[in-house]
């Protein structure tokens, strides 16, 4: 990898679009060749990297999980964990860029409620660090009847303690 570090390499699918490589502390020998795709809007660690190296995040996938127009017209409103998955594949083969192919069972998280597997994706979210959230939240919270009322106590240092808060609508339907 240090090798390779600072280096680039052209983008298998989009024409023109290049792409550093860049060291990441989660990618190991270990785990395999010790270099992997980054994609800063569907993952933690490929977050990091990119917030690091200050690289765009974008979405290539909407809410649904069909690729969007940014993608290109050959993957477009193709769903990604079915015919757009085969789709990469064929444009990989195509450009003479796929090396292997093997069958991989991935082990996505799965949604609660559909038992279906989820994609990891960015959202816009707001955070702001302001002192009349934090006072709002917390007398709001004195509102709350609380049971064992020990956790209301609780409840309130950890909201004393919070430096940023990220006003999201990402779950509307509440939580489990």
């Amino acid at each position: 990898g240090v090798d390779l570090a600072d280096g680039s390499c052209a983008h298998p699918t989009i024409p023109g679009k290049v792409s550093p490589l860049l060291p990441a502390n989660h990618v190991t020998m270990a785990k395999g060749t010790g270099l992997v795709h980054t994609a800063p809007a569907h993952g933690m660690e490929d977050y990091s990297v990119a917030s690091h190296h200050q690289l765009p995040t974008d979405c290539l996938v909407d809410e649904g999980g069909f690729f969007t127009e940014a993608a290109g017209p050959e993957l477009q409103k193709k769903n990604v964990l079915e015919e757009g998955n085969e789709a990469v594949i064929q444009m990989l083969q195509a450009a003479g860029s796929l090396l292997k192919e093997e069958k991989f069972v991935h082990s996505y998280p799965y949604d609660w409620r559909t038992k279906k597997p989820m994609i990891i994706r960015a959202s816009k979210q707001w955070f702001v660090n302001t002192a009349s959230v934090k006072a709002t939240a917390q007398e709001v919270l004195k509102k709350v009847k609380v049971i064992p009322t020990s956790a209301a106590n609780r409840m309130l240092e950890m909201l004393d303690r919070r430096t940023f808060w990220c006003i999201s609508r990402q779950r509307c339907w509440g939580v489990p």
